[in-house]
């Protein structure tokens, strides 16, 4: 553990004092101070009277804002500065069948902790430091391992989100899970399954695992516990995909060797995640897979709808998905056209897709990886142009007023061919060079 006192254990102390209770933290504040983790969130557990009283009294004594509260939970919720300290009353829960919505009631300390998640989660620390351990928490930590308090299929069926968060723990902390819990997530599996899981809560534990240090274990332990055949059936479907060629994985295998290629960027790790989700049903004779980036990028689209992740977010990583091809099929004879449309249609996401497509090669035995560097090279060549080629100065408008027409196909065309042939060098980037070009070709704005 830190040497360092945590000033919220203080507070804490002083209004445990003055509201006649005891008052311990728990969960992952206790997990990651005994792993010499820095903890953030501080999770409380109140016995002997009222966690919202508590809350209450700790928020006057920080100077911090009332709290939220939850009534009903007997839950509460004080922010402090940038952190937030969460208050419980040590609690007993059942669920009903088709919910994770638990009914509560009170219970002792030892009740509360018995029905947590992880042993590693069910220590507390008290307000001087000193640690609680009465189910072994201790010594599953010294052996980096996770197991839960009772029977693995009760502790998943009240909340199946303990599944997820057991695998994205394991690739967080580099944990072992104990032999029962592959088993006992396999029989639970579909209680993962939308509305008992919310479809945020599913999105929120994908985003932590993304970004871990181990995704691939994490992505990897989803489909041995049967959660991916739930929840991302498009990834299932990879499973056993051969590829052949320089691919030495099956599909499913290469996306999880590309994911972990790639730095712990929620994008870009997302784009890794689904770049080849398009090869299944595109899988053809001789290992082929024609327009899997396509297909693959509608497919994307439709899964993150499905899991809600924001608008901007989607349209990033279909865009890479779409374009993953395109900097493994470079090479160095393209002429300055073909790379000027890359910089062109990747814009903001080149980088991005520079990685991706390193990642994709470094999870296969493509022997030519240093073409893409080159093709790195190149872009940034064509970016720096001046003047750029990259944008056409030119706009609707002023092709209508050179054309004398109005709206319509006719001006998208025209500003097509425009582009194309500034790309191409045949044309200069100069507003008056182009629409005195114009003037002379009135023939660019007629359909082929």
């Amino acid at each position: 553990m830190s040497g360092l006192r945590d000033p919220a254990l203080d507070l804490l102390a002083r209004a445990a004092r003055r509201a006649g209770v005891r008052a311990y933290a728990v969960g992952g504040y206790v997990r990651d101070s005994m792993l010499g983790l820095a903890p953030h969130e501080l999770d409380v557990v109140v016995v002997g009277g009222d966690a919202l009283a508590l809350a209450t009294r700790f928020a006057e004594l920080a100077g911090a804002s009332r709290p939220v509260l939850f009534p009903r939970f007997g839950t509460a919720q004080v922010t402090l500065g940038r952190r937030r300290v969460e208050f419980a009353t040590a609690r007993r829960e059942s669920y009903a069948e088709d919910s994770r919505k638990p009914q509560v009631e009170p219970a002792t300390l030892d009740e509360d902790l018995r029905r947590r998640d992880f042993t590693v989660n069910a220590m507390v620390m008290d307000t001087e430091g000193q640690i609680l351990d009465p189910l072994g928490g201790r010594e599953d930590l010294g052996r980096r391992l996770l197991r839960t308090p009772e029977d693995p299929d009760r502790t998943f069926a009240d909340d199946p989100l303990r599944m997820l968060r057991a695998v994205r723990f394991a690739a967080q902390l580099d944990f072992t899970l104990d032999p029962p819990l592959l088993p006992a997530m396999r029989r639970m599996a579909e209680r993962a399954r939308p509305p008992v899981l919310s479809v945020e809560r599913v999105q929120e534990e994908l985003r932590k695992l993304l970004v871990t240090d181990r995704p691939r274990k994490g992505l990897g332990l989803m489909a041995e516990g049967g959660l991916m055949a739930v929840l991302l059936p498009e990834l299932e479907a990879c499973r056993g995909v051969a590829q052949g060629g320089w691919d030495r994985d099956d599909v499913f295998d290469h996306t999880l060797d590309a994911v972990q290629q790639t730095a712990p960027d929620l994008r870009l790790r997302l784009a890794a995640l689904f770049h080849d989700i398009g090869k299944p049903p595109t899988a053809g004779p001789g290992f082929t897979f024609y327009g899997h980036d396509r297909v693959g990028a509608e497919m994307t689209e439709a899964v993150m709808e499905r899991l809600r992740f924001p608008h901007a977010l989607i349209a990033d990583v279909v865009s890479l998905v779409r374009m993953h091809m395109r900097p493994i099929q470079y090479r160095s004879d393209w002429g300055a056209g073909a790379v000027r449309r890359l910089a062109r249609d990747g814009g903001e996401l080149v980088g991005p897709l520079l990685d991706l497509a390193r990642a994709d090669v470094a999870a296969s035995d493509y022997p030519n990886t240093d073409e893409i560097e080159e093709l790195a090279g190149r872009l940034v060549e064509a970016e720096q142009e001046t003047p750029s080629r990259l944008r056409v100065p030119v706009d609707g408008r002023d092709i209508m007023g050179v054309l004398g027409i109005g709206p319509g196909p006719a001006v998208g065309r025209a500003k097509s061919r425009l582009e194309e042939m500034v790309l191409d060098g045949h044309l200069e980037p100069d507003r008056d060079a182009i629409l005195a070009y114009l003037r002379e070709h009135p023939e660019l704005a007629e359909g082929a």
